[in-house]
Order: C-alpha cells, then sequence, then structure tokens
C-alpha cells in the first residue's frame, strides 16, 4: 500500500460523467481525499459514499476534492450517483490498475472464503499528488467526519 510521502500514480482514468483525464488533474487545490471501497450499492460502500456526500462542502472549503475509486463500471457508478444524490468524482478501475498502484488489492478472507479484493482504504494526497495520510482497513461509520477532522488540523 502506497505510504506517506509517495507520489500518487498519474494514470488516466474516466469518472461517472464519461470525463477521461489524469487522477493528478483531478485534485483540489490542496489535495484530495481519495477513497477506495469494493462496491457500489452495498450497505457499507452506500454509508461511506453518503457520509462523503454530506460533508462534501467542508471538504471542498478546505480545497480537498473528494474521489471515490472502485473496479464497478462507469454505468454503475451513474446510477449510484443518481439514486443517492452523490456529486463528488467517482471514478471507474475496470481494470484495477489504480487499485495495484495503490496497493488496496488484496487477498481478503470472508465467511471463511479467500479471495482478492479491494481493501477498504483512504488516502489523503496533497496538491502536488503526494500522499499524507493513509487509513487501512477504514470501518465506515465516522470515517468521513474523522477524516475531515485531520484535514481540518491540517490547515
Amino acid at each position: 500500500m502506497l505510504e506517506p510521502g509517495a507520489t500518487i500514480p498519474d494514470l488516466t482514468v474516466v469518472d461517472q460523467r464519461e470525463e477521461i483525464k489524469p487522477l493528478r488533474a483531478r485534485l483540489g487545490p490542496q489535495g484530495a481525499v481519495i477513497y477506495f471501497y469494493p462496491k457500489d450499492n452495498t450497505p457499507g460502500c452506500t454509508l461511506e459514499a453518503n457520509d462523503f456526500q454530506a460533508l462534501s462542502r467542508s471538504f471542498a472549503d478546505l480545497g480537498y476534492a473528494i474521489i471515490g475509486i472502485s473496479k464497478d463500471s462507469v454505468k454503475s457508478h451513474v446510477g449510484f450517483c443518481a439514486k443517492h444524490g452523490l456529486e463528488f468524482t467517482l471514478l471507474s478501475d475496470g481494470d484495477g490498475a489504480l487499485c495495484q498502484a495503490f496497493g488496496v488489492w488484496q487477498e481478503k478472507v470472508f465467511c471463511g472464503k479467500t479471495s482478492m479484493g479491494i481493501v477498504r482504504s483512504t488516502f489523503i494526497v496533497d496538491g502536488a499528488g503526494v500522499v499524507q495520510k493513509v487509513y487501512g482497513q477504514v470501518k465506515t461509520k465516522g470515517h468521513a467526519a474523522t477524516v475531515l477532522a485531520d484535514l481540518g488540523q491540517r490547515t
């Protein structure tokens, strides 16, 4: 997994608006909160997305973009955004290049079965694309508020 001090990869990815541009071009003036999640419209992922949306104005006021990333398709992201009123960027990492580059594609055990999947993780990056903080194996409840509080302490 990327560590603080690492520079994020500048891969070009498509978002829910079908805009194709490099990841670093999506950062806010101060940077971004980049979070990886397993799947659209699942309970934990929906809770996390709704929490980030509820606090999106506060993140923007601090100069940070919110970027959610999963391997779901653009079509899935469009539906997820429409259903839950999500206005921040969701990237479709269908080929898993971003998941691999950030190191969040890992072996997981669920109900006794081992498989590969996205480990729910969040990265705070600055405006130059340098990782400042990493949250691994995120628990969704209250996570967005924790990230916002941490950013508020940084400014």
